[in-house]
């Protein structure tokens, strides 16, 4: 039996299942990922496919550049999603504190967009890093 993870926003509005593996964590540092999250993004992606909404009312998407689009509760403000428009990609990221845990089993497999950081942190966990995706 395939494994389920469950997730959603803080209001509940919007609610998720997973089926299947998550990737591990990706740490994405640049600009419109802090913007959203008011820190750097923790996201894991699966499989458009495996996504299913189990409650979606208050979803809404927001197209943040040309060739993607962010998904967020429109009554709590929960940043929750990303993925490119297609046909660029079948898979949607999904924010990692928005997983019901407490154990996801997911750890956090590297650092992206790191030149577009702030200064008030660093980056010290010897974990890979690339300034560019």
């Amino acid at each position: 039996m395939a494994k389920i993870t469950t997730g959603g926003c803080l209001c509940g509005g919007v609610r998720y299942e997973v089926t299947g593996r998550l990737r591990d964590i990706v740490a994405c540092h640049c600009s419109q990922c802090r913007k959203t999250s008011g820190h750097f993004m923790a996201a894991t992606a699966a499989p458009t496919s495996a996504l299913r909404l189990t409650a979606s009312a208050t979803l809404r998407w927001y197209r943040s550049s040309d060739s993607a689009e962010r998904g967020f509760c429109s009554r709590c403000g929960g940043n929750l999603f990303w993925r490119q428009l297609p046909p660029r990609d079948q898979s949607t990221s999904i924010a990692a504190g928005t997983l019901d845990g407490p154990v996801t089993g997911l750890t956090i497999a590297e650092h992206i967009h790191v030149a577009d950081k702030l200064d008030y942190y660093t980056l010290e966990d010897g974990i890979a890093q690339r300034a560019v995706d």
